[in-house]
């Protein structure tokens, strides 16, 4: 029958005293009945506690602190474009545009007289065009609560008549043509010197355009256009405009091929829009006015 051995009597020494087994009983993380009683930093971090506080609830509330970085596995998209158009540049275009109808009252009063007095119908043209598209990036190819995404919010479009009415309601929406027979004799004047595009003023007073910008386009022909060139939609980004810098390097459209020429001086025009990039714009389209560049 084997013996037991009698465990040897070990009188701690001065490093042992120095373990955290041997800290005195009021350090200890024992309970009481007031609760979890206060442990010394020092103890709980060689035991790995996390503190007296974290230990007070329960084991599972515990948080572990760790050294990897954080991840964000939700993309935020930002809650507004970033090519969205600068607030003084708006102040600048309404501006322009209430100081431009005080000055050209006289001449849209001459004007509405000698349409009046030269072919039957209204003065002002109205027709629907494709304005500003406010939706986020992200959802800026389509909307499930419309039936049709039509790339903006339409809004009405005023214009000089320039051609006659009974043919321009009978007509679909298509690009007008040089030496149209659908024009007036005083409409053809006033294409070329583009004062046609002047009761458009009180679209940007209105807040629909501004002085400065791509043009807006007719619902059915955007639509069109949008299948065919990609990234058309992204000029809706910004008000469109009675002129812009797409209009004073090129004429009006003809083709698919020249309104990708014009995407492309629109999309420039957006990246680098600001107040004076507007300013200037409206410097140079004075001379393509008068000396009736790209008009007929």
């Amino acid at each position: 029958m084997r013996r037991g051995v009698a465990a040897i009597p070990h009188a701690p020494n001065a490093r042992d005293m120095t373990a955290p087994r041997y800290v005195p009983r009021r350090h200890s993380n024992r309970w009481t009945p007031n609760g979890l009683t206060k442990v010394d930093p020092r103890t709980a971090r060689a035991h790995g506690l996390p503190n007296a506080a974290a230990m007070a609830a329960t084991s599972l509330d515990i948080e572990i602190e760790t050294a990897r970085p954080s991840i964000d596995l939700v993309h935020l998209v930002p809650r507004r474009p970033r090519d969205r158009e600068r607030r003084l540049r708006r102040v600048l275009n309404t501006a322009v545009a209430a100081v431009a109808l005080v000055v050209a009252s006289p001449l849209l009063l001459l004007i509405a007289v000698l349409i009046k007095l030269t072919s039957r119908g209204p003065v002002l043209f109205r027709q629907t065009r494709i304005g500003l598209d406010r939706r986020a990036l992200s959802r800026a190819g389509g909307n499930t609560r419309r039936r049709l995404d039509q790339g903006g919010r339409p809004f009405t479009m005023y214009k000089f008549r320039t051609m006659h009415v009974a043919t321009a309601q009978r007509d679909p929406q298509i690009w007008a043509q040089p030496d149209d027979a659908r024009v007036t004799s005083i409409g053809r004047v006033l294409r070329k010197l583009r004062l046609d595009e002047l009761p458009q003023l009180f679209n940007v007073l209105r807040g629909n355009m501004n002085i400065v910008g791509p043009r807006p386009e007719q619902p059915a022909i955007f639509v069109y256009l949008r299948e065919q060139i990609e990234g058309y939609q992204r000029r809706q980004r910004v008000r469109p405009g009675i002129t812009g810098w797409a209009q004073v390097n090129q004429g009006y459209d003809q083709s698919v091929e020249d309104v990708r020429r014009k995407l492309a001086y629109d999309l420039e025009y957006i990246r680098r829009q600001s107040a004076i990039e507007d300013l200037r714009i409206m410097l140079r389209t004075i001379p393509v006015i008068l000396l009736r560049r790209g008009g007929w």
